[in-house]
């Protein structure tokens, strides 16, 4: 396609401005290219998961100990050699290259100190957390990016989606199409295309075929929509590890998001199913979507279930963290929304079921009486004796469920992010099913992200730095 054709015409043109796509935006526009970001969302909710985000990184003190933490964390879901090289090499460079930037970068004292993973081959790479400011969440990896963008004078061009993405005749993306104030605008670019759009967890379709999630509330931003999957597979696109996740126990809003139940005040609790039984250690703890069970780690949750607790658990704090406390989600950050602190407002709502026995709560949420009556019997009686012998939850967080009023609360799998799309290469070049690349088309962050089973704190904003960077280079270099 002759480059008059288009309305514009740019040396690199990113999709996206979280993480990695800042991150590609400014290593193109270092590399000597001419760059613009186009963005679906407004100035006021652009950004994706990374906004809403903790946006912390994992500092990778080890690249060769790294490459083998990743491949173990991986497990039997592998990711080729040349992206695990890369994303070793590239993620010990994070917190250099933001300083370089400017970025005030310190570790968080207070968050990932050591690897959720201890232990796992490779897990000594693990050096803490790192963040701007040495602080959590409040938008500040994100301001401090997109100032990034406007010192250089790399334009951003907000409430423009990407519509579909151009190819010449011989397959190579050179342009897309894009939505500008209703109408469409075709835009060229010499180097490549970088989709940085963010996953598909808001696409209902997309979160039912691939994760088996029904209707799960959002953790994060609801612009993730699969856009760059679809522009990807119109051109050919290979797909990889679609079905891998991250959800978390949440409690549903009235409006699609939810809210973390992090359950930290008390442990007078457990967790039953719609029969009414208990299922799981209540307390497990949740690896970035993971929790360990019968020897092995799997995806948890992945349905809604109950939270029974009593009048303890009810006046011991909120059961979703407020800001001060874990500056994350889309709900708490963008929103102001915070959980009252007694859950009194919850009841309020309906959120919360409250009954003066247990059997009459098991009336008001539609399980057998006796049923919900014998589990909490049974989980009091492990109480009692110090031990469960059911699912082994640690004998320190046996607490009984036995002062009334009780209470329920429907907990639902908190979709934080999906991580499955189009695969690519080490160099982010997408690739199509027979292995080939996609000449001119890049993918780095949620839409691509690298990995196939488990990860460990500050592993998803690491891996969108690292290969935003990559990205915008390898883009820029093909101009």
């Amino acid at each position: 396609m002759a480059e008059n054709e288009f309305d514009e015409l740019y040396d690199v043109v990113v999709a996206g401005v979280g993480a990695a796509g800042c991150a590609a935006a400014i290593s193109a526009h270092d590399a000597g290219a001419r760059v613009l970001v186009i963005e679906k969302c407004d100035r006021a909710t652009a950004g994706g998961n990374t906004r809403v985000s903790g946006g912390g990184w994992f500092v990778n003190r080890d690249p060769r100990s790294a490459a083998v933490f990743l491949r173990a964390l991986c497990g039997d879901y592998p990711v080729a050699d040349d992206v695990v090289t890369a994303w070793a090499q590239e993620t010990a460079r994070n917190s250099e290259w933001l300083r370089s930037l400017g970025a005030d970068v310190a570790t968080s004292d207070q968050y990932h100190l050591e690897p959720e993973y201890l232990g796992v081959d490779g897990s000594e790479c693990y050096a803490g957390m790192d963040t701007v400011g040495g602080r959590m969440g409040e938008f500040l990896l994100f301001d401090f990016l997109v100032g990034v963008l406007a010192e250089r004078g790399i334009e951003v061009r907000f409430s423009t989606p990407a519509r579909e993405l151009v190819t010449d005749a011989h397959g190579a993306v050179v342009g897309v199409i894009v939505e500008s104030s209703g109408e469409p605008r075709r835009i060229g670019s010499r180097g490549g295309i970088v989709l940085a759009t963010g996953g598909f967890e808001a696409n209902p379709q997309m979160v039912r075929d691939y994760l088996r999630l029904v209707d799960p509330p959002l953790w994060g931003s609801p612009s993730g929509t699969g856009d760059g999957h679809r522009m990807a597979q119109k051109v050919g696109a290979d797909l990889w590890h679609m079905d891998n996740m991250m959800t978390i126990t949440g409690a549903r809003a009235d409006d699609g998001s939810g809210f973390y139940l992090a359950l930290w005040a008390a442990h007078h609790y457990l967790f039953v199913s719609a029969d009414g039984r208990r299922f799981a250690d209540e307390t497990a703890e949740n690896r970035h979507g993971h929790v360990g069970r019968g020897g092995r780690y799997e995806l948890f949750p992945t349905h809604d279930f109950h939270v029974v607790f009593d009048e303890r658990m009810r006046t011991a704090g909120p059961l979703s963290p407020g800001r001060d406390v874990l500056p994350v989600g889309w709900k708490l950050l963008m929103e102001d929304h915070r959980w009252s602190e007694d859950n009194s407002a919850e009841i309020e709502k309906g959120w919360i079921v409250q009954a003066d026995s247990i059997a009459e709560l098991a009336r008001k949420v539609g399980m057998d009486e006796q049923t919900l009556e014998r589990s909490v019997a049974l989980y009091n009686d492990a109480c009692v004796q110090g031990r469960d012998d059911h699912f082994g939850r640690d004998p320190g967080t046996l607490a009984p469920v036995s002062q009334a009023p009780f209470y329920a609360l429907v907990a639902a799998p908190l979709l934080g992010w999906s991580n499955g799309g189009p695969r690519r290469d080490g160099r982010t070049q997408v690739l199509d099913p027979f292995g080939s690349v996609i000449d001119g088309l890049f993918a780095a962050g949620a839409v691509s992200s690298t990995y196939s089973w488990a990860k460990d704190g500050g592993f998803h904003i690491a891996d969108c730095l690292a290969f935003g960077r990559v990205a915008g280079r390898e883009a820029a270099a093909r101009r």
